[in-house]
């Protein structure tokens, strides 16, 4: 009777993170939704079978499938989860009035970045009044470890040992970035925080720290990117100061939230 179960509890996980994995990316098509073919090309699947596990999704309200576009979108089950799940994980909750103050002092960008095994993920962008900007990184875009002044900060706030492996895995999906990245991880490691210097889309310069849960161990980061002439050394000083400070009394949030928890 075991042996016989094996094959099938295979199958039944299989499905489970394949249909978890279309969640994520449907959460990740944004107001405009994906298509069914946009879902299947970026899953790996085939059309019947991404439309299989959305049906599924669909029938636990996960998902729903706009009736004029055709296109799907998160359903109201995940907005009911994911309330339930703010005062715990929710660090966007808890940096929020941080990043609104960030941009409004500033002008600039402010980003909140959060790691996500060996990438990070932008949960959070807020715009500053200045006229031009710069859209190097979205809220939702995923990047490989250390890609970005937030992930960065990330990246330098782990021990160094735990650093250089996870660098090690993402190498190739960094590429020709890498030896810069290296110089700008040493950089952050002597400042105490990160800089962009227009490593990835050239003029867009970026500034992070890091965000640590009280263990130490980063929680995320706050970021402000601006376009190079904004980001001159005495400026990056006053940047990298405001930063720390919001950076402190998230931190602060987050451990009072763990006390109350325990």
């Amino acid at each position: 009777m075991k042996d016989g179960a094996a094959p099938s509890d295979t199958g039944g996980t299989q499905a489970v993170a394949r249909a978890l994995s279309l969640l994520s990316l449907v959460g990740r098509g944004g107001a405009q939704g994906l298509g069914l073919a946009q879902i299947a090309a970026a899953s790996g699947l085939a059309r019947p079978t991404a439309r299989r596990l959305l049906l599924a999704l669909g029938a636990a309200r996960m998902v729903e499938q706009d009736r004029a576009t055709r296109r799907y979108h998160l359903g109201p089950e995940t907005y009911l989860l994911a309330g339930f799940a703010t005062e715990r994980h929710g660090i966007l909750h808890h940096a929020r009035d941080s990043m609104v103050r960030l941009a409004r002092e500033t002008g600039d960008t402010v980003l909140l970045t959060v790691p996500q095994d060996d990438h990070t993920l932008c949960l959070e962008r807020i715009e500053g009044d200045f006229p031009v900007r710069t859209h190097a990184l979205m809220r939702g875009d995923r990047k490989p470890a250390g890609v970005g002044a937030g992930a960065l900060a990330i990246l330098a706030a782990l021990p160094e040992a735990e650093a250089a492996a996870l660098l090690a895995r993402v190498a190739p999906l960094v590429g020709e970035w890498m030896s810069g990245l290296q110089e700008d991880l040493a950089h952050a490691r002597a400042h105490g925080h990160a800089l962009n210097p227009g490593r990835i889309v050239p003029g867009s310069w970026g500034l992070g720290v890091a965000i640590p849960w009280p263990d130490g161990r980063p929680a995320g980061a706050l970021s402000i990117a601006a376009i190079e002439n904004r980001m001159t050394p005495a400026r990056q000083a006053d940047l990298a100061a405001a930063l720390h400070r919001e950076a402190a009394l998230i931190a602060a949030r987050l451990a009072e939230l763990e006390r109350t928890i325990a």
